[in-house]
């Protein structure tokens, strides 16, 4: 293994105030050793080890399809913007990286155009919103709903304008070639590295073992270098 935690190692390179901790160092051996002998391992590492950047590392010189399984959406969302691509860029990886959450957490153009049609019979703080959201859906790139400042988290129009599995249309929706729900799941089965977590893991994923992942079943926020 690339001794990359090492003073003069990628990250320390890479990565500003980087500094090399043994414990850290042990622990992403441990992981480079469990995934070049294809067996599990569970880790217990106190705070400060920094375990984030300790099995990035390891999973990402590994150049197998990895699935990266986290306790909540605020931590997947966390992983995916900051960590990830700051390990990666440190490493030289030039695979893809996807992120992927649950149906809902995605807007539905279908349903936001049937609720406009209707907009008369909405409250009017829902309509607003639902406005806002028709330009919003003309801006976004993914469609996560998490990514959308102009709409407040617990508006009532959210329910409104994302879809559930019993709603959902599938390929007969009008607008199935610009879904969004569509166009996260094929850049995740293109990806080499996809976060999630642990809800539609379990569902979408349990079932892959050929797959790499990383589950941390606390869902702590961790230390993060």
């Amino acid at each position: 293994m690339i001794d990359d935690f090492a003073a003069d190692g990628q990250l320390a390179k890479a990565i500003p105030g980087f500094k090399p901790r043994e414990p850290q160092r042990q622990m992403a051996v441990a992981v480079s050793e469990a995934i070049e002998a294809s067996r599990p391992l569970v880790v217990e590492a106190g705070t400060g080890t920094g375990k984030t950047y300790a099995y990035l590392a390891p999973a990402l010189r590994a150049k197998k399809k990895v699935i990266i399984s986290t306790g909540s959406k605020a931590l997947q969302d966390q992983l995916y913007s900051r960590d990830l691509p700051t390990v990666a860029k440190a490493l030289k990886f030039t695979g893809k990286l996807a992120l992927l959450k649950g149906r809902s957490n995605y807007l539905c153009l279908e349903r936001l155009e049937q609720q406009a049609l209707a907009g008369g019979d909405l409250p009017v703080q829902t309509l607003s919103d639902v406005i806002l959201l028709r330009s919003w859906s003309n801006q976004t790139q993914d469609g996560d709903i998490s990514t959308c400042a102009s709409v407040a988290e617990d508006s009532q129009a959210w329910p409104l304008v994302t879809s559930t599995n019993d709603n959902c249309l599938g390929s007969d929706c009008p607008l199935y070639k610009d879904c969004f729900v569509v166009k996260a799941r094929k850049k995740a089965m293109d990806a080499d590295v996809v976060v999630v977590n642990h809800h539609l893991f379990s569902g979408r994923y349990g079932g892959q073992r050929e797959r790499l992942c990383r589950v941390d079943p606390r869902g702590g926020s961790d230390d993060l270098r």
